[in-house]
């Protein structure tokens, strides 16, 4: 792990954070991190470098398609390799019922979440083809697995996520490469989760869901752990998997 280098697509705070933080513990020496804020994404890296790895932050949006061939490639300059491309971008969506929801804004949706894994991928999949090998996760969520009202769009996103990540494995395999999907329900400690719970349908929604966590509602801890296990030769044969942890909130 030591010789690895990790590219993480949001990852300056929440899940994205929380991974590069679980990924140093891990032994990763290299790390990049991408947002779209320089305050919190420089803090972000300095918390990092505390740890005592090379750490560096590009700020950019890679719901762009344009720009995600420019974070591999700084990604690639600042680092001299990519081993490991994390993507957990979020979007400012909030579930609501598809009745009460824009037509106009179902293309947006779509396009905030699922797409970003996707531009990201097919900017850096040709070097590590190059290098015989590589580790890719990306994190969508249980909507993707469970039919929940309020997210009609929010899952078709997030499971046209898993598909992709499916799929990239069962083609990338025979260049080394892994791909993993993390499937998350609530997040306690996320900008996103203090979103979504805040007030409305979908607070209440999220409200009866913690109910049903009996281990306990998921930290972005829990889930920076298991993404970091993702990218260690522990997991070497582990590819094409969709993996929750929602504490016991569904069996998906």
């Amino acid at each position: 792990m030591k010789d690895s280098a990790a590219l993480i697509v949001g990852g300056t705070a929440g899940i994205g954070l929380h991974s590069a933080l679980a990924m140093v513990d891990a032994g990763i020496r290299t790390i990049t991190i991408v947002g779209r804020g320089d305050e919190r994404g420089k803090a972000a890296r300095d918390q990092l470098i505390e740890r005592g790895v090379e750490a560096y932050f590009i700020r950019a949006d890679a719901r762009e398609q344009g720009q995600a061939p420019e974070i591999a490639g700084r990604a690639s300059e600042l680092m001299g390799r990519i081993d490991i491309l994390m993507c957990t971008t979020a979007a400012d969506t909030r579930p609501e019922l598809f009745k009460d929801i824009p037509p106009e804004s179902i293309a947006t949706i779509l396009d905030d979440m699922a797409l970003p894994a996707m531009f990201m991928a097919a900017a850096v999949l040709p070097a590590m083809r190059e290098q015989r090998g590589g580790v890719v996760v990306n994190v969508a969520s249980d909507a993707a697995k469970t039919a929940t009202p309020g997210e009609s769009v929010i899952g078709a996103a997030k499971a046209a996520i898993v598909m992709f990540t499916r799929t990239l494995a069962i083609e990338e395999k025979r260049h080394g490469i892994r791909a993993n999907a993390l499937t998350p329900s609530l997040v306690t400690g996320t900008a996103s989760t203090e979103r979504i719970t805040e007030d409305g349908f979908s607070g209440k929604l999220f409200a009866r869901a913690a109910q049903q966590a009996h281990l306990g509602v998921a930290t972005a801890d829990d889930i920076g752990a298991l993404a970091a296990f993702l990218c260690t030769p522990a997991a070497a044969k582990l590819t094409g998997q969709a993996i929750s942890v929602n504490g016991g909130i569904s069996a998906a």
